[in-house]
């Protein structure tokens, strides 16, 4: 085979491969996000056992025993809140008033969040 095909050939595969994994990697990435809720939007359509990313800010006031941590989180326009279980350190934005983003897994009444996105 002519040297100048072999790097036709050669190129054209390694472009279809970079495109190809370059396909899988934005289909992976819009596949696996979730659209944030507001604690109203939760409290009106959350679904038991479900995970759902929670945003909106810290209400003052808390209670922690070691490393579990209760406090509510509420829209960022409105009074309505909702409470959150986190487990783990708290990351330093979560003081109240503070613009946070949770991952939390509905139950009944409450959310227990499991990690943040900031």
């Amino acid at each position: 085979m002519d040297p100048a095909r072999k790097r036709t050939v050669r190129l054209v595969v390694a472009l279809s491969a970079a495109v190809l994994l370059a396909g899988a990697l934005v289909y992976t990435s819009f596949s696996a996000s979730s659209e944030a809720r507001s604690p109203s939007q939760l409290l009106s359509a959350a679904e038991p056992g479900r995970t759902y990313q929670l945003t909106g800010k810290v209400v003052a006031g808390y209670d922690r025993e070691g490393t579990v941590t209760n406090f509510r989180v509420r829209d960022r326009t409105g009074n309505v809140s909702v409470p959150v279980r986190y487990e783990g350190v708290l990351p330093t934005p979560s003081v109240p008033g503070a613009r946070s983003s949770w991952t939390s897994a509905s139950r009944a009444a409450s959310s227990s969040a499991r990690r943040t996105r900031w």
